[in-house]
């Protein structure tokens, strides 16, 4: 099981749609290749370190040949994701990817129509972004652009003292 790991009081909770194989291995989230990219984009358009963050998945486990988690395996694991985001309680949410995004906003829409804009969550903000693994495999310098884009929606959103949404 691959809970999360990061500052249980941070201002920033990203979540992405569940482990891979180096995450199952470790026991903790993006820590593979994915995991090395999201960090640094966060260091360099947020400017804080993973110890700053929270970070976690919608499902806790890998799903048998990595494949897409299923409706059933989502709703199962939502409680656990539920209680981080009551613990955590951030002022900022990214979510990384379709699964996430969808799940929180509770639409069918694509992370393609979904991002580069804020939506109302918990008090907060929910900001939609591709999840890193879209620019390792297929998106390359485009889909980074855009992510790097939706990070510093974030940063802004997390330097507001007071949103209204």
């Amino acid at each position: 099981m691959v809970f999360g790991v990061g500052d249980p009081e941070a201002k920033l909770f990203l979540i992405g749609e569940g482990p891979g194989y180096d995450e199952d291995r470790t026991g903790e989230p993006f820590v593979g290749r994915s995991g090395q990219l999201l960090d640094r984009l966060v260091r360099q358009e947020i400017g804080i370190e993973r110890s700053q963050y929270y970070i976690a998945n919608v499902v806790k486990c890998r799903p048998p040949g990595n494949r897409d988690p299923k409706p059933a395996e989502i709703e199962s694991c939502r409680p656990y994701l539920e209680a981080q985001l009551d613990a955590v309680s951030p002022k900022v949410v990214v979510t990384l990817g379709n699964f996430a995004a969808r799940l929180l906003l509770d639409t069918r829409e694509s992370i393609g129509r979904l991002r580069g804009r804020l939506y109302p969550y918990r008090g907060g903000v929910l900001v939609p972004t591709y999840h890193p693994a879209a620019a390792l495999h297929s998106g390359g310098a485009m889909v980074v652009a855009a992510m790097r884009a939706d990070l510093v929606r974030a940063k802004e959103a997390l330097s507001r003292e007071k949103e209204v949404i």
